[in-house]
């Protein structure tokens, strides 16, 4: 890497809450990058939605913006750029049409639970009960997952069904709408003054989140898409995460230039943190995901988590899978402290807000926003707080937030390790690894070392989820080798959070929290 001409990888890392590009130099650093947020739409009590026209203008502003930053200081960008590669919110999905290119309807974020109703039909309507097609795609019958948002589509939006009858529909996640949408869309041109239209696909590790694809296969499985009564017209083709997938259409900035990465974000930071068989890492954003790496085996759960691909980094490629635990409410609490309630100003108060006391004083706040994610599947809990006294004040609110998280992390490792039994250590200890704009925050990654008993290890850059989409992206044209990310991925000093919790006081915190995730559940209305 080290003796190679200059070069530039760009990485569009499109969240829940906003968008962001970062463009790396050949030795994988990061030398110019530009965020935006958009907005959240909250129509009624449990739903969350996306303008997915407002989401493109994010990506275009972002790809601008960090191109004049990286040329201000005195990167020859425009000439070194060699491809791009994309990483996203999963499982968030549209339907729009194939003649204007316009959405049918908002996205439906993956957080939303509008589709309980759907779920519970489901249930019901299969054997298998929740777990019917896990199978198959190793995810339950959750509000969690594309295929029933889909289905609420087609169910309650007319010109959504209509279009779906005159095959004028296509469906995708996010990373099927940017990426056909960047490929010239409805109509383009290319630089050689061709028409061309956007090229229509999705990955594995994006499709692997909709509940239709075959993780075997890693093709959509049929039996299940028949049975939920979807046509496969409207699907997407499935590619791997590191191929050339098509090239920027002009009206573009940085038309002209491949797409060759592609993966979902907790996938794309799985690889960012070079996590090898028996490692986890736990991404804080939004929510909080936790990824356990099982290999090339593909690995169930008895403690309900899910089982899911990792990453398949081009054709010819082994195709490597993992378990998750899906935490839907983790850095949205702190959101919902600054928008909803008005409590601090900017998400980084929390933090110094929180040190205002020694712990939360023995209050409980459980974010059950939409219900509970992993292990527990419940989509009847709603928010709580508990414990709370004339002693409380906003510093033990803020402290019970930040604990919240850490809790949810915990319940997730603890059923990992049943599920997995002894997983990799280092030195003897278990290290979970963390990344994710959350982990700036001391004060939380202590925390998590608190409640694990075990060290938390943060990254040099936490940014990792878009740098494993770069990753991906320079893999497919050549210009890194495994060899050469390992390496760059050595260079930076990892920060370590050891553990200072004496065991008793631990054991009492847990058992606490316990019975107060108890008490969320059967508060939702699900008529």
């Amino acid at each position: 890497m080290t003796g190679a001409e200059e070069f530039f990888i760009g990485s569009i890392d499109q969240g829940t809450t906003s968008t962001r590009f970062i463009i790396y130099d050949k030795h994988a650093a990061s030398v110019a990058s530009h965020q935006v947020e958009f907005t959240q739409f909250y129509p009624e009590a449990g739903w969350v939605e996306h303008d997915p026209t407002e989401v493109l203008q994010s990506v275009r502003v972002c790809m601008a913006k960090a191109m004049d930053k990286a040329t201000a200081t005195g990167h020859n960008v425009d000439a070194g750029l060699r491809a791009i590669g994309l990483t996203n919110q999963r499982e968030t999905t549209l339907v729009w049409s194939r003649s204007t290119g316009l959405p049918l309807y908002n996205a439906i974020v993956w957080m939303d639970g509008r589709t309980s109703a759907i779920c519970h039909r489901l249930i019901d309507q299969f054997p298998g009960g929740r777990d019917h097609f896990v199978p198959t795609c190793g995810l339950p019958i959750s509000t969690y997952f594309s295929a029933v948002k889909l289905l609420w589509l087609m169910e309650n939006v007319d010109v959504v069904r209509e279009a779906i009858n005159s095959g004028d529909a296509m469906f995708g996640t996010m990373d099927t709408w940017m990426i056909w949408n960047l490929t010239g869309g409805c109509g383009s041109v290319n630089l050689n003054e061709k028409p061309v239209k956007g090229v229509h696909v999705t990955d594995c590790s994006n499709a692997s989140r909709t509940m239709l694809m075959n993780l075997r296969t890693l093709e959509w499985d049929r039996p299940t898409i028949e049975a939920l009564g979807i046509s496969m017209q409207i699907l997407p083709k499935i590619i791997t995460n590191s191929e050339t997938i098509g090239v920027i259409a002009n009206g573009w900035p940085l038309a002209g230039i491949p797409i060759t990465g592609c993966l979902g974000d907790q996938h794309a930071s799985m690889l960012g943190q070079l996590c090898q068989k028996g490692e986890a890492k736990c991404t804080y954003g939004t929510g909080a995901f936790i990824l356990l790496h099982t290999g090339e085996d593909i690995a169930s759960s008895k403690h309900g988590l899910l089982t899911t691909l990792a990453y398949k980094l081009g054709p010819e490629a082994a195709t490597n899978y993992a378990m998750e635990g899906s935490i839907a409410i983790a850095g949205a609490a702190v959101m919902w402290l600054r928008d909803g309630i008005g409590m601090i100003d900017t998400a980084a108060e929390i933090e110094e807000m929180a040190e205002m006391v020694e712990n939360s004083g023995g209050v409980y706040f459980v974010p059950a926003f939409n219900g509970l994610y992993a292990p527990w599947w419940r989509e009847d809990a709603r928010g709580v707080c508990v414990g709370i006294t004339r002693f409380t004040n906003k510093g033990h609110l803020a402290r019970a937030v930040l604990d919240s998280m850490c809790f949810q992390v915990n319940d997730v490792l603890a059923s990992m390790h049943k599920d997995a039994g002894e997983m990799k250590k280092e030195e003897g200890e278990f290290l979970l690894r963390v990344d994710g704009g959350a982990t700036v925050n001391n004060l939380l990654m202590q925390i998590q070392a608190d409640f694990l008993g075990s060290p938390v290890v943060r990254p040099a850059d936490i940014e990792t989820t878009a740098l494993g989409a770069a990753y991906a992206a320079g893999l497919a044209i050549g210009v890194w080798t495994e060899k050469d990310i390992k390496a760059a991925a050595q260079k930076g000093k990892p920060t370590i959070f050891h553990p200072k919790m004496k065991e008793e006081q631990r054991r009492k915190r847990l058992q606490s929290w316990q019975k107060a995730v108890s008490k969320t559940f059967d508060l939702a209305d699900l008529s």
